[in-house]
């Protein structure tokens, strides 16, 4: 046998006795990478176990960092000069601090299994399938994170807002958080309301925080416009004092005013009413005024208040379009 054949039989000789590289496990690699020798199983474990807390660690410090831009933007503190207390960005940040969390305990479990002859291609693969599987078993779950999701970045509402959502039943409410898997509504009757995401067919913003009702007074003929102005104001901030939860805002007061071609003068009462709660303006209200207008004129009828419902608070908002149709604005 020559040179060359006893080099090859040395050389696959040693290569038979030298343990495969494919054979060694990701903690191996990392452990003689930094240390240049060989590692035993316990010493491993524990490198895992120092990794998964160092990276527990960066989680939580994420968490409180996040945290704290947030009640520094409530106080208009923040440092970054942005508003971090909106929902999309408290949402998306709880989202990637849960995926990462995720992430690092399942890679950390495929390791650690590792160790104990588990493949760790094996391990990823079962994984996908059983997520797989999961995912098809868990389709609520799935719609209820996908409508989050849209409800979000469509800015379809907002935390703060008061909305009407139709799905399931018809919940008008304040939205006092949008969860991946529930939104939250703070109802009239102070209920908190959890909502699944998925069953949400329709939400309706009141884009000024109530609804607007228009209560216009008709002043008598011949009684004095400023005790009958004065009697209308009172009998409105009362209501308002009595019904602070139903009254969201103070009423507001119009000017007397006269009706075109109809020759009578009125005074316009604006009240921003909780939404559904408009039969407070229309009966107890409505009802004092009038009992108050026929002490200065018998005659008065309950037909010269009538209650109105608007979504504008002024004619500048349809100016525009009114203009374009050649009407004039109603004063």
């Amino acid at each position: 046998m020559d040179t060359t054949n006893l080099q090859a039989v040395a050389a696959n000789s040693s290569a038979a006795s030298a343990p495969p590289e494919t054979s060694a496990t990701v903690m191996q690699r990392f452990f003689h990478l930094f240390s240049s020798h060989e590692s035993s199983t316990s010493s491993r474990l524990l490198l895992i176990v120092a990794l998964v807390i160092l990276l527990h660690m960066a989680v939580k410090a994420i968490r409180n960092i996040t945290e704290w831009l947030i009640n520094k933007s409530h106080i208009k503190e923040n440092p970054l000069g942005f508003v971090t207390h909106q929902p999309k960005f408290v949402t998306l940040i709880q989202l990637i601090a849960s995926s990462v969390t995720f992430v690092m305990y399942f890679f950390a479990l495929g390791l650690v299994l590792q160790e104990f002859g588990v493949n760790l291609k094996g391990y990823l693969a079962s994984a996908s399938i059983l997520a797989l599987a999961v995912s098809f078993g868990s389709q609520g779950l799935v719609q209820d994170v996908v409508i989050s999701l849209t409800l979000i970045f469509s800015d379809a509402m907002d935390v703060g807002d008061l909305v009407e959502i139709a799905g399931t039943v018809v919940v008008v409410g304040r939205v006092e958080e949008i969860g991946l898997r529930f939104t939250t509504l703070r109802n009239f009757y102070n209920q908190v309301v959890f909502i699944p995401n998925r069953t949400i067919a329709n939400v309706s913003r009141f884009p000024h925080g109530g609804v607007f009702a228009y209560a216009d007074i008709q002043i008598p003929a011949g009684v004095d416009r400023d005790k009958a102005v004065q009697t209308a104001t009172n009998i409105a901030n009362g209501m308002w004092m009595q019904f602070g939860a139903i009254i969201l805002a103070e009423p507001e007061i119009g000017p007397v005013e006269t009706a075109l071609d109809g020759g009578w003068e009125f005074v316009r009462v604006h009240f921003k009413i909780w939404p559904a709660q408009g039969n407070l303006i229309e009966t107890t209200f409505r009802q004092q005024v009038i009992s108050a207008m026929k002490a200065f004129s018998p005659g008065y009828a309950d037909w010269q208040v009538p209650v109105t419902y608007r979504a504008i608070t002024s004619t500048k908002a349809v100016k525009p379009v009114l203009e374009s149709n050649s009407v004039k604005p109603p004063q």
